[in-house]
């Protein structure tokens, strides 16, 4: 049976810990103790420190003995991140703690697929949680009083947070068959229109998931992708490379792509909305870009015009990935705008810009069989090119 991987450092909460592996045994699951302190611990746990240590990729002693708590708590992070991984019957994992432990717990949770339960309770839960959840499904607990000690707040919460992963960990939500395969699909409201034709064109043959290209929304696609819950792709919107590059607040991480070029699932993208950097409100745009092309979307997003350089860069920075991607890929270049504000008489329309950005595609852009790169004479929100795109992902799907 799965069993509830309870994990947090005994060398300070030991009791907690052990309370609550207690309740999820009341509850009727099987719990396995965790100890991922980073000082001495004389606690007896299922799985002590230094069997957690021995999976960091340099050994154990990259992970036990530093002076630096620090240094200790990000490299007890990658060694838990290995152990969870090689792990084959986790039904869920439970982690208690503060801030350091919240760290360190939730770094190895969002390496576990989607689906598996990731129930954190932690002191830090009532405050921005991004840099713990990002693009998985942690479920964050508040802790109300601090993990210190067993009382009538921390007993309730912590056995709750107990009965909880049990509970998820028992009745597992059961496989399905899908009749039509599950695709994603990145949008931003200047991609709309785009992204809503290909739905209306797919939906009687695919599931289609669409992510928002928030920066975070991208990152959840992906991790569907590596997941194995996404079986294709139709990346359309690349938006968040642009803020990545040029300091906007709807960033990529430098691992935009890569689920896609591990999996070799089939791939359609395009560079939908790389015409623009998001800001916040017009007051948070630096100073140094006060005399762009800036354009007010609404009073909380600014969006500032991509230069002919700056789409080079962009160009390169996505052509360097799609050369790495070996399963099936269509690349879709539409020549008559990639956003709905980059068309003639709109604040974006800038063909010499969009040439540079084209043009740096194709000088680096490396054919292969498997790997097409497609130019369509149309606007990105035109039928035409959502017809285009449909006819790309049907031809490698």
């Amino acid at each position: 049976m799965s069993k509830i991987y309870v994990i947090g450092t005994c060398d300070t909460k030991e009791a907690e810990l052990r309370y609550a592996a207690e309740r999820v045994s009341v509850a009727g699951a099987d719990a396995v103790l965790v100890d991922i302190s980073t000082t001495p611990s004389t606690a007896t746990a299922d799985v002590t420190p230094e069997m957690v240590a021995r999976h960091h990729p340099d050994g154990a002693d990259a992970v036990l003995g530093h002076a630096d708590r620090g240094r200790a708590v990000t490299a007890m992070g990658e060694a838990l991140s290995h152990y969870l991984r090689s792990r084959p019957d986790i039904g869920a994992v439970l982690g208690l703690g503060g801030g350091g432990n919240t760290s360190i717990v939730t770094a190895a949770m969002r390496v576990l697929p989607i689906g598996v339960p990731k129930l954190m309770v932690s002191t830090m839960a009532s405050g921005n949680v991004a840099p713990y959840v990002g693009p998985t499904d942690i479920a964050m607990m508040h802790a109300v009083a601090d993990v210190a000690g067993l009382n009538a707040i921390t007993r309730k919460v912590i056995g709750n947070a107990a009965h909880a992963a049990a509970g998820m960990a028992l009745n597992a939500v059961p496989e399905t068959m899908q009749d039509k395969p599950a695709v994603g699909l990145t949008m931003f409201g200047v991609t709309t229109a785009c992204i809503t034709q290909i739905r209306h064109l797919l939906d009687q043959e695919c599931e289609c998931f669409v992510f928002h290209a928030t920066g975070t929304g991208g990152q959840c696609m992906e991790k569907l992708v590596d997941s194995g819950l996404l079986t294709a792709v139709l990346d359309i919107t690349t938006t968040e490379v642009a803020d990545h590059l040029f300091g906007g607040v709807l960033p990529c991480t430098e691992d935009r792509f890569g689920s896609v070029i591990r999996g070799r699932i089939p791939y359609v993208g395009s560079v939908g909305a790389c015409d623009m950097v998001n800001f916040g409100g017009r007051e948070t745009v630096p100073a140094q870009h006060a005399l762009r092309n800036l354009y007010v979307h609404n009073p909380q997003v600014t969006l500032m015009r991509t230069t002919g350089p700056e789409n080079v860069a962009i160009g390169r920075w996505i052509t360097e990935r799609l050369n790495r991607m070996d399963g099936p890929v269509r690349f879709l270049l539409p020549l008559q705008g990639v956003s709905a504000l980059d068309a003639p008489g709109k604040p974006f329309h800038d063909p010499a810009a969009d040439a540079a950005l084209f043009d740096a595609i194709r000088s680096s852009w490396v054919p292969a069989p498997h790997r097409k790169l497609v130019e369509i004479d149309a606007h990105i929100n035109d039928p035409a090119f959502a017809e285009a795109a449909v006819h790309a992902f049907r031809e490698i799907t």
